[in-house]
């Protein structure tokens, strides 16, 4: 099991290129996270959601994702309430009080789901949450320690050397465990080091000296592309803008970044997080993104004047592309009769002529098809195949003269302006190509796109590279020894 001193130490990254490395030596691995709260989620082949963190674990381990190693899944509604997803299925919103109340109810359903991925499986590994001395959070932990005790799991502990204070981080994790929790610790690993490794011997010495526990590994600041997992994630920090520049905006709620990961694969192309009016610019391409809260968010860039400026854009000739939540927003009108954001009625940016009515009923599934019209800059879409998959909250209905952008109604599009509900939409190669190519030739730009691939096999490369690296940072045999040795039976 591998816990972190605080959220984003690099919990997710340590236990996905544990996977890939079992992976590799020729294991069946699967990767386990009991609760986990984010936004990013995935719907997998049998239609349940889970979180992006094990989907992420789970193609670095070679399997398909699914929803029992992510049995318990929060998303964030409001600051003190999220939907609560268990085994795949929605079960309500809870406030974060009865939720903390209930959630010793969740452990068999925790358990059920551990020990199905058990039997098929030789090598599990399992991802704590944020930190597992929360000292007020501690009663009746089930993804921390107490989970740790449940099945019996050795623990790794991680902390992030590159925000500063790992000693205080480390050791201080360490004190603040009880007793049995302490020896169920096996080693500590510094995760994120930047610069010549050797300057931190006495670093370890230290450590070893005042936490009584091995070191099991410096690890550097690994360059790779990784899928995020939730609102801490460095992406929303990039300022920096591309010979091809892409502005997100920025949702309070925003859900599903990771549609944008296809990109990254691009050198020319930036993709910048905008949260105000004053930081758009003049981007060659705006994404207005998934939203878990889309009334709330429609709202917020109303209020800060970023709604005025898209628009603004959007008659300039900029193309403007919306996805689920992002994509009922560019529509007339979201209308919330059953009262699942409140009720009422919200003006929408009225760059299509669509309609959104929100129901109880969240919407799941995998979408295979093809773009079945397209206007505007990106006309030659057309035909175009396209996968991904469906995950929202409401139904969209089209009005006037309307092409239907992705088949199915799951989206429409006039002239520039381009909705639809298909997450994954920028992941195929011959999509990226297509749009990329056509927005630069009407920007009057030139990018590099010989190189680019699928997002999958993209994702692939990288999680190599993140399972090299992480082979040459930590001690492999050591972490064979305190699983029991069972591991190498099976060679």
């Amino acid at each position: 099991m591998i816990q972190g001193t605080m959220s984003n130490a690099g919990k997710s990254v340590i236990a996905a290129g544990l996977c890939r490395i079992f992976s590799d030596e020729g294991y069946k691995v699967a990767p386990f996270k009991s609760q986990n709260m984010a936004l990013n989620s995935y719907i997998t082949k049998d239609g349940l959601e889970m979180g992006r963190a094990q989907v992420m674990q789970a193609e670095c381990a070679r399997i398909e994702p699914m929803a029992i190693m992510n049995p318990i899944l929060l998303k964030p509604t409001t600051d003190v309430g999220s939907q609560v997803i268990v085994n795949g299925k929605v079960i309500g919103n809870m406030k974060a009080m009865e939720y903390f109340r209930r959630k010793k109810e969740f452990i068999p359903c925790i358990l059920e789901a551990y020990e199905k991925l058990s039997g098929e499986a030789d090598i599990i590994v399992v991802e704590g949450a944020g930190s597992p001395v929360e000292m007020n959070l501690k009663s009746g932990d089930i993804v921390n320690m107490g989970l740790a005790k449940m099945i019996d799991a050795p623990v790794l502990l991680v902390g992030d050397i590159d925000r500063g204070g790992v000693f205080a981080q480390l050791i201080g994790t360490l004190d603040l465990l009880e007793d049995d929790e302490r020896k169920r610790v096996k080693g500590v690993i510094v995760n994120k080091f930047r610069g010549d490794g050797r300057l931190f011997e006495e670093g370890i010495r230290i450590l070893e000296d005042k936490g009584k526990t091995k070191v099991i590994g410096v690890v550097p600041l690994i360059d790779v592309s990784l899928d995020d997992e939730d609102s801490l994630s460095e992406r929303f920090s990039n300022t920096g803008k591309g010979i091809f520049d892409i502005a997100v905006i920025r949702l309070p709620h925003i859900s599903n970044f990771t549609d944008f990961g296809s990109f990254d694969q691009i050198p020319e192309v930036s993709v910048r997080y905008v949260s105000q009016k004053s930081d758009l610019g003049n981007p060659d391409m705006i994404i207005i993104p998934g939203s878990k809260s889309t009334v709330s968010d429609l709202k917020y860039i109303k209020e800060n004047g970023l709604d005025r400026a898209i628009i603004k854009k959007a008659h300039e000739g900029v193309c403007i592309f919306g996805i689920c939540g992002g994509f009922q927003m560019l529509g007339r009108h979201i209308l919330d009769p059953d009262e699942v954001e409140g009720g009422g009625s919200e003006e929408g940016l009225n760059l299509l002529p669509v309609d959104t009515v929100l129901g109880k009923e969240k919407v799941r599934t995998n979408y295979s098809g093809v773009i079945s019209g397209s206007s505007g800059i990106l006309r030659d879409l057309e035909g175009t195949r396209v996968n991904g998959y469906e995950i929202h909250m409401g139904i969209s209905t089209a009005f006037d003269d309307i092409k239907e952008f992705t088949s199915s109604k799951t989206g429409y599009c006039n002239e520039n302006i381009y909705g639809t509900y298909i997450h994954g939409f920028f992941d195929n190669k011959e999509v990226l190509q297509k749009i990329l190519k056509a927005i630069s030739e009407y920007r009057g730009k030139t990018i590099d796109l010989e190189n680019v691939s699928d997002y999958a096999d993209f994702k692939d490369f990288q999680y190599d590279i993140l399972a090299k690296k992480l082979k040459e940072s930590l001690d492999m045999d050591y972490i064979y020894e305190i699983m029991g040795g069972r591991a190498w039976s099976l060679k």
